[in-house]
């Protein structure tokens, strides 16, 4: 058996279950899997190959090493004083960036800060915040929860971590990270007010019935939508692509599909320019409600 491919192979099972807990943001996922498929390229394994697959799991395999050789990590370096001032200038510049609204920009500079001290809470609060005013709220949960790491008692990464909770609609984690900010920090009428809203998010949810199935019937029956539709449809050229459509020609004409794409934004633009109301009763039937933002109650970057 190829101890190497061995090794490779449970690499590959680590970062699958990684992937697959569901506590990486989208993007870090992505990069996992590009990894995952260049590792399997390059040692030309699968995971399907479960012959190479070993009893203990690496992170048992780390933790098993460092039982039974005594070994403990070594504590991260201090960092020189002249490393803490240039990770505080980043900040401040990421702080200067929030307050003007370059949210993209206050992310970068937060990134430089990490980058230097990876230990400080406050630098992954406040990209977390800058990740919340761009509605990336899965990465304002793993900065919150990274922070919290780092320190548990930061009433505002739960403050945060509850505003992030309530924009995805899950209350229930939003309640407990608002009830514990509001431990931490009681005075806060801003989690004060959050906690009530979430309470009644959370009532709400219960007594309301599920939103029923859209009703497809109604919309196909609606005389606006049918009459756009059938001036669409008898357009030469939208006739010729669903001709192609239907005889399955679409791989041998290679722009098909790219003018199937052209007519339908046609249909949209002419149904927004002509029935915007119309459109918007669509949207609703498709979407549903809008999450409400709640206040955030700890709006400014901390110091």
């Amino acid at each position: 058996m190829d101890t190497t491919k061995q090794i490779v192979y449970s690499i590959v099972k680590f970062l699958r279950s990684q992937v697959e807990s569901g506590e990486l943001p989208s993007d870090g996922c992505e990069g996992i899997e590009v990894s995952i498929q260049c590792l399997e390229s390059a040692y030309n394994i699968s995971f399907e190959d479960k012959d190479l697959d070993v009893p203990l799991t690496l992170p048992m395999i780390f933790h098993k090493y460092l039982n039974d050789t005594n070994l403990v990590l070594p504590p991260p370096l201090p960092l020189s004083e002249a490393d803490k001032l240039l990770a505080e200038d980043m900040k401040i510049e990421g702080n200067n960036h929030m307050s003007n609204e370059n949210y993209k920009a206050a992310i970068e500079y937060y990134n430089r800060a990490i980058g230097i001290d990876d230990r400080n809470a406050v630098y992954y609060c406040n990209r977390a915040a800058a990740h919340t005013k761009l509605n990336d709220h899965e990465s304002a949960i793993q900065d919150c929860k990274s922070a919290l790491k780092i320190d548990p008692q930061y009433s505002k990464a739960y403050g945060r971590l509850g505003l992030a909770y309530s924009m995805l609609n899950r209350h229930q984690e939003a309640y407990d990270s608002y009830k514990r900010a509001l431990e931490l920090e009681p005075d806060n009428e801003g989690y004060h007010t959050n906690l009530q809203l979430s309470a009644s998010k959370l009532s709400t949810t219960a007594a309301e019935p599920r939103r029923p199935p859209m009703d497809f019937g109604m919309l196909f029956n609606n005389p606006e939508l049918v009459n756009m539709a059938t001036q669409m449809l008898s357009n030469p050229s939208m006739q010729s692509i669903m001709n192609n459509v239907l005889s399955g020609n679409m791989a041998q004409n290679g722009n098909g599909m790219e003018s199937l794409v052209q007519v339908t934004q046609q249909l949209a633009q002419q149904l927004q320019t002509e029935n915007p109301t119309l459109v918007e009763e669509l949207k609703k039937q498709f979407n549903g409600p809008k999450p409400e933002q709640p206040p955030d109650g700890d709006d400014a970057p901390a110091s």
